[in-house]
């Protein structure tokens, strides 16, 4: 909503921006959206994410009907000058409302069926479309006949109807906001969230503090007119550059958890696969081939298709391995210090590459002589299977399964094979 005069230097330079800056707000908003709209429609029942659907949704359409290219197409093809003021202050109010709807999902989770739950729903529903209504009817009772495109708030801050009007949408924006802000702020100091959860909490709060911080511009920007001062500079620089902050700021409070973890979902199967390279390079020398490269595969499937093959290979070796070797291992990696689980994982390692080893002097049912001296019959292969990633670590720490295993053959160690 625009000054009549022509600016200059700085001024010239904010009044260009102002033209452009709204779209980038709306543009991250659009992409928080995008984000989230596969799991809205996936989980459409949970009101949470309906709400936060609808406001987002919300939230970018203010930004793209504020921006003033928008007010000028808008008046021009309805051919109402101003008619942009109630429409926007319009989805800012509903805003507001999708705000409180999203408190109230927030704060009862998912029990929409519950009776609370649907009377504060509809008490913020009925209160906040009354005051879209009252938006309309103080318009259509104002007399705005000067288009403004930027200083719409206070050049008609003293006309009546349209001052009741600017003040019912800033009083319903701020008490929203208010409401809102505060539970955030107060929910980021209880404990039980999860990392990604709480940074994003706190973008929101951040966000919230600043539309707080941008209707107490806007308001001292009126009352200002109110008293016969020019405060202008309040509504028309300071109140749209604290809007797009805050959008931003809560744009990124909703994209950040599920990114967070998407990527922490992501680093822990690049790690898995990371961790089974040793494991699976010795399975390999055994098999004499690994796993076809797939061009588009996923690292889920890569990381599926490495544990298969693993498993594949070292099933028919596990035939082979000796029980009582996995016994003196285990003892002495207990004595070399390591923890019970360590301990396990190292002798395991110890038997894989003995039988490895032993491969060349197996006899017909693939059993070594080693293995066939226990006459224990087969053994059980479960926990080697299962833990494959304990095994492939210790693997990749030769230097201590030289010293576990020189221990287990050294001459004396003749602890029994318990069952």
């Amino acid at each position: 909503m625009e000054s009549a005069g022509a600016a200059t230097g700085p001024a010239s330079f904010l009044s260009a921006f102002y033209t452009s800056y709204w779209w980038i707000p709306a543009a991250v908003l659009a992409t928080a959206l995008a984000i989230k709209l596969p799991t809205i429609i996936r989980l459409w029942k949970d009101p949470l994410l309906r709400a936060v659907g609808g406001l987002l949704l919300l939230a970018c359409a203010v930004f793209v009907f504020v921006a003033p290219s928008t007010i000028v197409w808008v008046n021009r093809v309805t051919g109402v000058p101003n008619i942009s003021a109630p429409w926007v202050y319009s989805l800012l109010t509903a805003f507001c409302g999708a705000c409180l709807v999203l408190i109230i999902a927030w704060r009862d989770g998912v029990s929409e069926s519950s009776a609370p739950t649907r009377r504060a729903t509809r008490w913020v529903v009925s209160v906040y479309g009354g005051v879209i209504v009252a938006l309309w009817v103080l318009f259509a009772l104002a007399d705005v006949p000067v288009e403004r495109t930027r200083d719409l708030d206070t050049y008609y801050a003293n006309t009546p109807f349209m001052r009741e009007e600017i003040l019912l949408y800033l009083l319903a924006h701020t008490t929203a906001v208010l409401i809102t802000s505060r539970l955030i702020w107060n929910w980021i100091r209880t404990g039980g969230f999860d990392a990604w959860l709480r940074r994003g909490l706190r973008f929101l709060g951040v966000g919230y503090a600043l539309n707080l911080a941008f209707d107490a511009a806007k308001l001292t920007a009126v009352v200002a007119r109110w008293t016969g001062n020019d405060l202008d500079w309040l509504s028309l620089d300071v109140a749209p550059a604290l809007a797009c902050l805050s959008a931003v700021s809560i744009a990124v409070g909703f994209i950040l958890p599920h990114a967070g973890q998407y990527l922490r979902e992501r680093r822990r199967i690049r790690l898995a696969h990371r961790e089974l390279r040793p494991l699976y390079r010795l399975m390999r020398s055994v098999h004499g081939s690994g796993v076809p490269f797939v061009l588009r595969a996923s690292p889920e499937l890569r990381l599926t298709r490495r544990e298969t093959f693993i498993r594949d290979v070292l099933l028919p070796l596990a035939r082979r391995t000796d029980e009582r070797l996995g016994a003196r291992s285990y003892r002495a990696a207990l004595g070399l210090g390591f923890a019970p689980e360590r301990a396990k994982a190292l002798a395991a390692a110890v038997v894989v590459l003995d039988a490895v080893d032993a491969r060349p002097g197996t006899d017909d049912d693939g059993v070594s002589s080693s293995s066939s001296e226990d006459g224990g019959g087969e053994p059980d292969t479960t926990d080697l299977l299962s833990g494959i990633g304990a095994v492939s670590r210790a693997l990749g720490h030769p230097e201590v399964l030289r010293e576990v295993r020189a221990r287990a053959m050294a001459p004396g160690d003749t602890m029994a094979v318990t069952e």
